[in-house]
């Protein structure tokens, strides 16, 4: 993990700039860190299922017991992005020691809520948990906003797609 607390402002005015807060995340964070999850995933995939409010991949309850857990076993890198309203984003990755694995690293998730989007709050994200490292991740083949960043971010798709939860077509990017 890169530095373990900065302050990012790409396309922000320095005051906004100050505004956002990049750090590692503590146990404390676990709820904030799981209703942005749940928000993020209800912003960006609701369309994916009949009904959001019904499904279990949008319940904050259970991403609230979910992170506690990930945060107590450090099963992730975890940084968030907060202003002065809480959490507005998290990233994790993680360590691929699998043999045969594609990078030695995974960016497992990068969420942002959507009324952060194009703050700066998701490149700070990325900046901090992963750097400029080699990784792997993947993304719903229907999400142009995602593949537009992590394409500015020099990760490519390297041809594995799969399927995850709601989201029927996902694929690999790499650098």
């Amino acid at each position: 993990m890169t530095p373990l607390a900065h302050r990012y402002g790409r396309d922000m005015t320095e005051r906004d700039a100050a505004a956002v807060v990049v750090r590692p995340a503590t146990l404390d964070d676990a709820e904030g860190i799981a209703r942005v999850h749940a928000g993020s995933w209800r912003e960006t995939y609701g369309r994916f299922v009949d009904d959001p409010d019904t499904d279990p991949w949008f319940d904050v309850e259970r991403r609230i017991g979910m992170w506690r857990s990930n945060l107590e076993q450090a099963t992730f890198g975890t940084v968030v992005a907060a202003d002065e309203t809480g959490i507005i984003g998290f990233a994790a990755v993680q360590a691929t020691d699998e043999p045969g694995a594609v990078r030695p690293e995974e960016l497992t998730m990068l969420y942002v809520l959507a009324r952060a989007h194009g703050s700066g709050a998701g490149q700070a994200l990325l900046d901090a948990v992963l750097g400029t490292r080699p990784a792997s991740l993947w993304v719903a083949a229907d999400n142009p906003r995602a593949h537009a960043f992590y394409r500015r971010n020099g990760f490519a798709p390297d041809g594995a797609t799969s399927s995850f939860g709601p989201i029927s077509a996902t694929v690999r990017l790499v650098r």
